[in-house]
């Protein structure tokens, strides 16, 4: 199973594993990290799944659809390498994949 590195907004590092096909928003889910708190349950529709994408790792993830660009205008400090993990699914190839949680509590 791929690692993925969950560091939430108080600096904690989780290094979990997700199994392929899940979303990173899923994964985080399954193993309680915190900030991610996913309202529309992975839809695509809140933006509190809102993370930040290690920039080594940036060009390595499918292409931003027009749906979750539009739903991060809504996320609270959307920055170039912002991310819907909800909209990110598991792989292989994203073995040590590192997301910065956004706040999302606000």
């Amino acid at each position: 199973m791929p690692k993925i590195i969950y560091i939430t907004p108080d600096g904690t590092r989780h290094e979990t594993e997700v199994e392929t096909g899940y979303s990173v928003m899923e994964g985080a889910i399954n193993n309680n990290i915190e900030g991610i708190v996913a309202e529309c349950g992975g839809a695509c529709a809140c933006a509190t799944c809102h993370s930040y994408i290690d920039e080594a790792w940036l060009e390595r993830l499918p292409p931003m659809d027009d749906m979750e660009d539009s739903m991060l205008d809504a996320a609270y400090e959307r920055k170039p390498n912002s991310r819907l993990t909800c909209q990110i699914e598991v792989s292989e190839d994203l073995d040590g994949l590192i997301v910065q949680v956004a706040d999302n509590d606000y």
